[in-house]
């Protein structure tokens, strides 16, 4: 495990209880608008978050000289997500998530063999993510919980999920094999590896070639289950959606070798592609995944 992939959320936990307060007494817009003026802070004096940001950038706009506003817009962008983000979980009348696919989505429940749930760190995914409930099936999420990291949605019991530690027990495989067995659902990242490279898979993406997880994908091949990769979409200024980017089939018995599994890792990377061409600012992986070795320091 590569310590350059821990990763501890930006702010300090005066500044989250401050957007708090603001959201309870000034209300949503209010709260957009002290953030821009916190993003740009970030991005003028702190060059190690320009740094995050220049490898997305410098492959999902290629040739661009002058990166600082694409730069800008992607931190604003990140920052009113946390502001939406905390005011769904203040209870915000006026923001709403829903579940677009959710008969796609039962369908492939019905089939008996759990179903796995692809994501990456686009969009509004953990807003997204609360919605599952509606499945009304045993919901489970492999995430781990950073020290610090206080804009985690899994540290405040605010999501019906299960948390899957994949530092535990055999990485937690047991416990993903199960909840799948069960007819559950589980909860995957797709985009990242945390430095564990020993398993991931080479897959085309922005022009380069990236290294991912290949979990999802086993699990799969192990279980039958099929995959259904989700993105957040925000329609209009007071709605998220989840929306069903496509269904990955992978064959049954593919063994322990990553060459099997890279097929499928370019198929998602694909998806995500065609993500970013329509919101390419909001991309929040804030990590070089184009990197030799899959990992970048912090």
């Amino acid at each position: 495990m590569s310590a350059g992939w821990r990763e501890r959320g930006l702010g300090a936990g005066w500044q989250f209880g401050f957007f708090r307060a603001c959201i309870r007494r000034a209300g949503r817009p209010v709260a957009y608008r002290l953030a821009d003026l916190v993003a740009l802070w970030y991005v003028l004096a702190r060059p190690s978050v320009r740094a995050r940001c220049r490898p997305y950038l410098r492959h999902r706009f290629p040739g661009r000289r002058r990166l600082l506003g694409d730069t800008l817009r992607l931190v604003q962008t990140f920052a009113r997500l946390l502001v939406d983000q905390t005011a769904l979980r203040l209870g915000d009348p006026t923001l709403g998530t829903t579940l677009q696919c959710r008969e796609p989505l039962q369908a492939l429940l019905g089939e008996g063999r759990g179903l796995i749930i692809l994501t990456a760190h686009v969009g509004a995914w953990q807003l997204g993510m609360a919605n599952l409930g509606a499945l009304s099936q045993p919901l489970a999420t492999v995430a781990r919980l950073e020290p610090g990291d206080r804009s985690s949605p899994f540290r405040e019991g605010a999501h019906p999920f299960t948390r899957i530690d994949p530092d535990g027990f055999l990485g937690g495989v047991p416990a993903m094999v199960g909840v799948l067995q069960q007819g559950g659902v589980l909860c995957l990242m797709g985009d990242r590896t945390w430095g564990d490279t020993r398993t991931a898979v080479a897959a085309p993406f922005l022009g380069g070639t990236v290294r991912l997880p290949s979990a999802a994908y086993r699990l799969a091949s192990a279980t039958g289950a099929p995959i259904a990769v989700l993105l957040p979409v925000k329609p209009c200024p007071d709605q998220f959606e989840m929306s069903l980017a496509g269904v990955i089939r992978v064959p049954p018995g593919l063994g322990r070798g990553a060459a099997p599994y890279a097929p499928h890792a370019a198929a998602f990377a694909g998806m995500l592609e065609a993500f970013l061409a329509a919101h390419p600012h909001h991309w929040f992986n804030f990590f070089d995944l184009w990197a030799e070795d899959g990992t970048c320091g912090s």
